[in-house]
């Protein structure tokens, strides 16, 4: 599988914003939950969105790979980081995470390439 991860999350988006139309109550409330979740605290920022591609990798969800690699880049995420996120995931979730694990650092790898430029991916 080749995923153009993010044209996926600028998919994705334009069919969220659907979503939040049809279903704005529940859909606010998700976002406060994400917002409050994802708030530094004991762990930052950056950490709390390595948890959440572990969790995408781990659900085998590509939509929440597209989206949390994509935060994790933004975040200051370093390649390090992820291969060891990803990583954990593998451990906790057997073989079909190596394949998610696969996906997670090519979602990675882009959005990190589109947020710094100079970044360097093996």
């Amino acid at each position: 599988m080749t995923n153009d991860w993010p044209e996926l999350a600028k998919s994705l988006s334009a069919d969220l914003r659907n979503l939040r139309i049809g279903a704005p109550d529940v859909m606010k409330a998700f976002s406060s939950m994400a917002t409050t979740a994802g708030a530094a605290g004991a762990l930052d920022a950056k950490t709390k969105e390595l948890i959440a591609l572990a969790v995408s990798v781990s659900a085998r969800c590509d939509d929440c790979i597209a989206f949390h690699a994509k935060a994790a880049a933004q975040r200051g995420a370093t390649r390090e980081e992820v291969m060891e996120t990803l990583a954990m995931a593998i451990y906790m979730g057997a073989g079909p995470s190596v394949m998610y694990a696969s996906h997670a650092l090519a979602a990675f790898t882009q959005f990190d390439a589109e947020t710094n430029p100079r970044a360097k991916s093996a």
